[in-house]
């Protein structure tokens, strides 16, 4: 289908809109009818779909009618859905997303799991003024009760996590707004690193994790592997062994690779190196002491990191400073201070994302959030503190992921 925003006709007042001398004798005559109040209907029966209530702008075409409705922020497609059944499919079928990514507009959208008994998923808008609970996963007690984690991946948000017959991915499609299990990763892991571009994730290294015996033992492997997850076609593919063993680590999608920074070896020992996926030459490239400005957690906690206008920054939570990574000297840029305390709980209590082209940061205790729009020349960054639309969030937040669709 194409998606020309041409129209042969041409808009006259009044709602009313001039067709183009090739439009049919039968189109002026519908679209006189409608004007004149008549449905063109002689039983007098209401008609049962909205596709056929008279409004004010009658006979758009439908490449125009799509190209509108996928303006609409994500916030309120659910009420597009309730409009009629021809809009409704155009979400479920990813129509309308397709389109967003064509003409290059992305929304950021958070998806939050508080504790205090909750067990939905809450979504925000970028600005926080609108909060909508998601369906409930379908998971057992062991998975609802135990440590998750939370990426995306285009459409689709993944929380990985155990259940009572293993490692298990749940992914919610925001197409249909339902939960599905699956597809589990190559290698089911834990404490991995991961990121996201567009339609793709990646995750590498991490514990790997097959059964809740081998979790409670602590008997796991410490992995260098890595994986490329597709949300068109549902499939990972597996990428070449990066060149360290790494747990607790964290990805960013940077420069068009993927970036693994931190954690800790094989031997728990601490890592100041990073590296990078060029899936130009399929290979992974070191890079020694890229965390040697950061004092590292002494939770051994994964860096707290973000990109930004593909600019990388982190949040050290020992100093409660964010710094800018200066990726020519390899050097990390002091940028001042989070308007929240990090280091109360050397990390555990921060949210630290980046948001289309702003920082969120979240004190997960308290929910207080703070945006900025960064910048590496800044001297300071400038937060302002938002407030939430909705009361729904007031314990502590457990997981939160951006999705930029």
């Amino acid at each position: 289908m194409s998606y020309s925003v041409s129209s042969k006709r041409s808009f006259i007042g009044s709602g009313i809109y001039r067709n183009s001398p090739n439009s049919s004798n039968e189109n002026l005559r519908i679209l006189q009818l409608s004007l004149s109040g008549d449905n063109g209907s002689s039983s007098g029966q209401e008609p049962q779909d909205a596709d056929y209530v008279l409004l004010p702008l009658p006979c758009l075409s439908d490449e125009l009618e799509t190209m509108i409705l996928a303006r609409f922020p994500i916030s309120k497609h659910w009420k597009m859905c309730c409009l009629n059944n021809k809009f409704l499919n155009l979400m479920k079928n990813g129509e309308i997303y397709k389109i967003r990514r064509m003409i290059g507009l992305k929304e950021p959208s958070v998806f939050m799991l508080a504790s205090g008994g909750e067990r939905n998923w809450c979504v925000f808008d970028g600005q926080f003024k609108s909060c909508r609970k998601l369906p409930i996963i379908p998971s057992d007690y062991i998975f609802e009760n135990g440590e998750k984690e939370s990426f995306s991946a285009g459409t689709h948000l993944f929380v990985s996590g155990m259940e009572i017959d293993g490692a298990v991915i749940w992914r919610y499609e925001l197409t249909t707004n339902e939960w599905f299990k699956g597809p589990s990763m190559i290698t089911p892991r834990c404490v991995f690193a991961k990121a996201s571009c567009d339609n793709f994730a990646y995750v590498a290294g991490g514990l790997e994790r097959k059964n809740c015996i081998e979790v409670l033992s602590m008997n796991q492997t410490c992995l260098n592997s890595a994986e490329k997850y597709n949300s068109e076609n549902q499939t990972w593919q597996k990428l070449p062994n990066m060149n360290k063993k790494r747990k607790s680590c964290s990805g960013c999608y940077l420069d068009n690779k993927f970036y693994v920074i931190g954690g800790r070896d094989e031997n728990n020992d601490d890592l100041t190196c990073g590296e990078f996926f060029d899936e130009k030459t399929n290979k992974w490239n070191l890079i020694p002491n890229m965390l040697k400005d950061i004092v590292l957690s002494s939770s051994r906690l994964p860096p707290l990191i973000a990109v930004v206008n593909n600019e990388l920054y982190t949040l050290d939570a020992s100093t409660n400073e964010v710094k800018v990574y200066m990726k020519d000297s390899n050097l990390w840029k002091k940028l001042g201070f989070v308007p929240v305390r990090a280091d109360n709980q050397v990390g555990y209590g921060v949210a630290f994302k980046s948001l289309g082209n702003e920082l969120l940061v979240i004190c997960k205790t308290a929910m207080k959030i703070y945006k900025c729009f960064p910048h590496p020349d800044l001297e300071v960054l400038e937060w302002k503190k938002i407030v939430c639309g909705s009361g729904n969030l007031n314990s502590y937040i457990h997981n939160c992921a951006v999705m930029l669709a």
